[in-house]
């Protein structure tokens, strides 16, 4: 009796702090991302920002996140009161799993393509530069879009409610199902577009280095030869110190997000390579923890949705925020006039 007892004490205990977590933390991330991406959203679209092709990656990102919370934090709020809508209709099991689904990796391979343009653009080849262009981005970004939702469209067939013996009533219906389910955002939509994120921000950082000694070297041969050169006007100078100073501002908030990035979805990762692999004995206190384990690794990949705003105006240096702060007085001013 002992031991029944003291399984359902874990079980009851874990089952509070889940629904506690739901109840705060959930509501916590979804009103900080929301607020967030919206203002993402709403400086991103300035002119200023426009032509940018990571600025404009960085925009549709904001946008792929505000669904992917939407879609994911409202049910588990819900659930946080009353039964979660995902537990016993099939329609809404289905559709939160694959809008969830698709959408988070959607993020994850735009944030490859953005360090990716960053590469392109920062290479010493001429040739690679020109890569890195609006259209390209333009269409990368539907290239992964219609990948992602080709990928996980197989949700809708193998999501099903009413459950039993796994971590969530509203799951995978088959062996099958889960492996693909679990491998898929294990390795498609996290342990891949990490590694590349890391590796291209790597040669990102050898392209910069390669540039900077480029630079110093052609400064100290055209010391004696700078009277023979016109001068360029100060518009022109401006202009440039404008453009040199958003590239620098878009590529530290590029690595700050990929670092968190990282850090928030390796959780979701090991627990989806661990449901996939481990011969757990199904018994009740092994469900529980389990269960306990993708909520609260649901909730850290959740963070990573919500923080760019965040992450942008602390690491996006002056333009971000004096992007914000034009766009806030621009609000003020039509109010005033209203």
């Amino acid at each position: 009796m002992s031991n029944i007892s003291h399984d359902e004490f874990i079980i009851e205990l874990l089952n509070n702090i889940t629904v506690q977590s739901n109840r705060s933390l959930a509501i916590l991330i979804f009103l900080f991302g929301m607020v967030g991406n919206i203002l993402n959203i709403l400086v991103l679209s300035q002119r200023s920002f426009r032509s940018n092709s990571c600025a404009w990656l960085f925009l549709v990102l904001s946008i792929v996140n505000l669904v992917s919370l939407m879609s994911g934090l409202i049910t588990i709020m819900i659930g946080g009161w009353t039964t979660n809508p995902t537990n016993y209709i099939g329609v809404v099991c289905k559709l939160r799993a694959f809008l969830v689904f698709s959408t988070r990796t959607i993020a994850t391979w735009l944030m490859v393509l953005a360090t990716t343009d960053r590469w392109l653009l920062s290479s010493m080849d001429a040739h690679r530069r020109q890569q890195s262009s609006l259209k390209n981005a333009k269409l990368w970004t539907a290239i992964i879009v219609i990948l992602s939702v080709a990928l996980y469209a197989q949700q809708l067939y193998c999501y099903e409610a009413n459950l039993i013996d796994t971590p969530l009533k509203c799951y995978g219906k088959t062996i099958v199902c889960r492996y693909l389910t679990d491998l898929s955002l294990a390795i498609v939509t996290v342990s891949i577009p990490i590694f590349l994120m890391f590796v291209f921000g790597l040669l990102v950082i050898s392209n910069v280095r390669q540039s900077q000694r480029r630079i110093r070297t052609l400064q100290l041969g055209s010391v004696g030869a700078t009277t023979n050169r016109p001068v360029a006007s100060n518009s022109e100078n401006s202009a440039g110190k404008f453009r040199q100073k958003t590239e620098h501002s878009l590529l530290r908030m590029l690595f700050a997000q990929v670092i968190l990035i990282g850090i928030f979805t390796l959780p979701l990762c090991l627990d989806k390579f661990y449901s996939s692999f481990s011969g757990d004995d199904g018994s009740p206190v092994v469900l529980a923890v389990n269960a306990f384990v993708y909520d609260l690794s649901i909730l850290v990949y959740d963070i990573s949705n919500g923080i760019t705003f965040y992450v942008y105006t602390l690491c996006g240096g002056t333009v971000f925020r004096k992007a914000l702060y034009d766009f806030i007085m621009s609000m003020k001013l039509k109010m005033r006039c209203h």
